[in-house]
């Protein structure tokens, strides 16, 4: 008997998933979520969450780290994530800027862009074509092509290392905190960039984000996670527009009402 066709609209599907570090260590015990082709999901969650090991977890980056899948399933295009080498899912198209703005700094930041392309062994004129979209969807990176990326503000870094990975043609992006340590405009900046892309291109796109407002306001979609468990999930559009779930989540409330932290919102989705 043939086991059942996963769905083609999903891109991305994480079914259960628990994860250790040293066999010991749990981090996540519980997380479920799909991505689903041409979208933006939100991965929300506080600080030690979980959302860092999720995504690498993802991009199967976690055994680097003596960390372990225990339980449940990855499947990005109906593959299991678990089979393959970090290098091949980038191959295939899922690509993670991982959080901390990793660029090479004595480089400048036109030679970062290309060193995005060469794993996929296009020819220079494909790498120039790549190389003006980007700089279309980030002109400051065109200001900034000639100058050695150590050099740049950390918005400009985290634009480098978000077109480097743009350089290698993803189909699913995975964004690790781009917002971390950045400017309020700079933020928007590198979100209507992204969205723009993602609805110009159809690239799918999962952010984690500990900055909710901002990710919402971006998103199709979000799961929120708590302590390693994902426990809301929903549109961005719900989800910004509950009172107990601005309240809990963002930390927001009509003025006049008094906020209850203490108070968990009702799940608008059952998540396992």
């Amino acid at each position: 008997m043939r086991a059942p066709m996963p769905d083609d609209d999903v891109i991305l599907a994480v079914d259960t998933v628990h994860a250790t570090y040293n066999h010991a260590i749990t981090a996540l015990h519980g997380v479920s979520f799909e991505l689903r082709r041409g979208q933006i999901l939100a991965l929300l969650g506080a600080n030690g969450a979980g959302k860092t090991t999720t995504l690498k977890a993802v991009s199967n980056l976690l055994p680097a780290e003596r960390g372990q899948v225990n339980a449940g399933t990855i499947r990005y295009e109906g593959s299991d994530v678990s089979r393959r080498k970090p290098g091949d899912l980038v191959r295939a198209g899922l690509v993670q800027v991982l959080e901390g703005r990793h660029c090479f700094k004595s480089l400048t930041v036109e030679e970062n862009l290309v060193a995005g392309g060469i794993g996929r062994s296009g020819s220079r004129a494909e790498i120039n074509g790549d190389l003006e979209r980007i700089y279309g969807y980030f002109p400051r990176l065109q200001e900034k092509r000639r100058t050695l990326s150590g050099l740049t503000s950390g918005g400009e870094q985290q634009m480098t290392a978000i077109g480097r990975a743009l350089m290698s043609r993803p189909r699913l992006l995975v964004l690790d905190e781009p917002s971390m340590g950045l400017a309020p405009l700079i933020v928007q900046d590198i979100f209507q960039s992204l969205r723009k892309l993602n609805r110009e291109t159809g690239l799918s796109i999962l952010v984690a984000e500990q900055n909710s407002a901002v990710a919402l306001r971006y998103a199709d979609h979000a799961t929120v996670l708590e302590n390693g468990v994902s426990v809301l999930s929903g549109t961005a559009a719900e989800l910004r527009q509950r009172e107990d779930i601005r309240a809990f989540y963002l930390g927001q409330s009509n003025p006049g009402q008094q906020a209850s932290p203490a108070t968990k919102p009702a799940h608008l989705h059952a998540v396992a």
